[in-house]
């Protein structure tokens, strides 16, 4: 490819207004040689917008009969990019509405064509002004929990402006996720194939308050949220039961600690009940939520490591604060577990399951 102005640049496209033609007209004006318009099941009274769209230079629009959501848009694009514009180093993402400039579009396909290796994302400032505080709000909450689920320091978790490597694109032909949260499941795949993330400020742009985006508040923040949910169904599922089983080992061991064994029954009750946990997460962990692909067998060696670690922490604290407060066994291990569990989970990530992706494709 002889320059970046060729990178196609995919626009998905929901019952748009005019603010789409006058995104297309000054793409066209930058010098933007490929664009891709994705028209997703916005109906017949669309009909003439799209074809002013279609009579633009270097514009190109696919149809959705019906609306299937901007993930599946942009599988569509993808799989359209990858067949007729089999030589670029990928493509770059913006949204219908006008909040991303042509200025800030053509630097985010610089920034591919020199990095073909990379995602990146044109990341807006959430402390200027302008931001609706719906906005703000959910961008700051959403990159607190990518930062500590996944170990991404990722500024603006939900911008539209993305440049996509073609490699990549075509692992994210793969991915799950139809409408908003497809975005979010991206940037997991950048965690779990070890692709580096690069950012470039951006112009903050929100037109009227952002009042003709279709990204709903609630409903597409709980679906992006639902992406974490394996994440803590494993912890808390495996908490629950570490709970219930140390209860009643203490219930059984308790009258018998002093005529059978030395050994403090809160102690043994907790090596019981946490080699049985820590099977059970085990084995979701590895499947489910880190989906590992390295040795079983090493791999189980360092999660038992660390669990036989977090155990006897558990155990030894839970003994002392029970001998220094007193009270139920259960309301002291609860806090103890709580502390040990977000340290667990950070080792887990960046240690236990690690994956080892391939970055170049």
């Amino acid at each position: 490819m002889s320059s970046y102005y060729d990178i196609p640049v995919i626009i998905p496209a929901y019952e748009p207004d005019d603010k789409l033609i006058t995104l297309l007209e000054a793409l066209q004006q930058a010098g933007i040689q490929r664009v891709v318009v994705v028209d997703d099941g916005s109906g017949g009274q669309y009909e003439t917008l799209f074809a002013k769209a279609e009579a633009i230079d270097n514009c190109t629009v696919l149809y959705h009969a019906v609306n299937l959501g901007k993930g599946r848009a942009l599988k569509t694009a993808f799989n359209y990019c990858l067949r007729a514009f089999d030589k670029a180093p990928g493509c770059v993402t913006a949204d219908s509405d006008g909040q991303h400039t042509p200025s800030d579009i053509l630097e985010c396909m610089r920034k591919l064509y020199e990095n073909p290796e990379a995602l990146i994302l044109g990341c807006r400032d959430f402390d200027a002004p302008s931001v609706p505080a719906r906005s703000a709000f959910g961008n700051k909450c959403t990159r607190k929990v990518f930062r500590y689920l996944l170990g991404l320091s990722v500024s603006d978790t939900q911008t539209g402006l993305r440049a996509v490597p073609s490699f990549f694109m075509r692992e994210l032909m793969q991915v799950k996720g139809e409408r908003f949260e497809y975005e979010t499941n991206m940037l997991i795949e950048t965690k779990n194939l070890n692709i580096p993330i690069l950012e470039v400020p951006v112009e903050t742009v929100y037109i009227e308050e952002n009042r003709t985006s279709h990204f709903n508040p609630i409903k597409d923040s709980v679906r992006i949220y639902l992406v974490f949910g394996k994440f803590l169904f494993s912890s808390l599922s495996s908490s629950v039961l570490d709970l219930l089983l140390f209860h009643m080992f203490c219930t059984i061991l308790q009258p018998l600690s002093e005529a059978v064994w030395t050994v403090p029954y809160i102690v043994a009750a907790t090596i019981l009940a946490r080699v049985i946990s820590a099977v059970y997460n085990f084995l979701i962990n590895y499947r489910v939520v880190f989906k590992s692909e390295g040795n079983l067998a090493v791999t189980a060696g360092k999660y038992f490591l660390l669990a036989v670690c977090q155990m006897m922490c558990s155990a030894f604290l839970v003994n002392g604060l029970y001998g220094l407060i007193g009270g139920m066994e259960v309301f002291i291990k609860m806090p103890v577990d709580v502390l040990l569990f977000f340290l667990s989970f950070v080792i887990q990530r960046e240690f236990v399951y690690q994956r080892k992706g391939n970055p170049v494709g």
